[in-house]
């Protein structure tokens, strides 16, 4: 099984590499730090899966699986995170993932996920809170948030500044703001710290957090 290993945090591809590569089976062929350069790794290696953290610089995450699905068919995309708020999980299941872990997943559960994908090319492997799972099974609501604008609020609700948001997100100043004020305007928000309350009660986020200024 070859793998890409796509997440903008060296440490963390590093440690996910020395897991998969214990097991005989899998080899890691790629690593990326951004959106578009997992779709480079997938063009080049044709892998069988790449492994995607939802909150990179870059496409949004649903735009990168879509990018990944049409460059290379037959690669699996799971997605890792560190949430699972149901307009996530619909977006990037619908955008054609073939599994969404949790990033607290355990090593076991990890490689079994990708054998399973690899193994059955009709398989969906889910890794996620049982209320995350059930709010995704509710009716979408009428103007929902964008995955692009779920990771924004995510960091957000980490007290992450604008500028430090614009850096984490490779964007600017000015358009952290304008995705701050189509969050606004479809949570009915009045601020960054009503809006991540907002966002916590109608399951967007998991859990309350400290919130920090503009």
């Amino acid at each position: 099984m070859t793998v890409v290993i796509a997440d903008d945090h060296a440490l963390f591809r590093e440690g996910l590499r020395e897991i998969l590569e214990a097991h005989d089976d899998m080899t890691v062929v790629g690593e990326a730090a951004t959106g578009d350069e997992a779709v480079a790794q997938a063009v080049r290696h044709r892998p069988d899966i790449v492994l995607l953290d939802v909150e990179m610089p870059g496409p949004e995450a649903a735009d990168t699986v879509t990018a990944i699905r049409r460059a290379s068919p037959a690669t699996g995309v799971i997605i890792l995170s560190m949430y699972d708020g149901p307009e996530v999980l619909r977006q990037l299941i619908g955008a054609g993932s073939r599994g969404y872990l949790l990033k607290s997943v355990n090593r076991v559960e990890l490689v079994a996920a990708l054998r399973s994908v690899v193994a059955d090319d009709d398989r969906i492997v889910l890794a996620v809170s049982r209320e995350g799972l059930s709010r995704m099974q509710q009716p979408a609501s009428q103007d929902p948030l964008s995955v692009r604008e779920l990771e924004l609020l995510h960091l957000v609700a980490a007290a992450l500044s604008n500028s430090q948001i614009a850096t984490r997100m490779d964007i600017t100043v000015p358009t952290v703001k304008r995705h701050l004020r189509n969050i606004f305007m479809k949570l009915g928000a009045v601020s960054r710290m009503d809006a991540v309350n907002r966002a916590v009660d109608n399951g967007l986020l998991p859990g309350r957090q400290s919130h920090g200024a503009s």
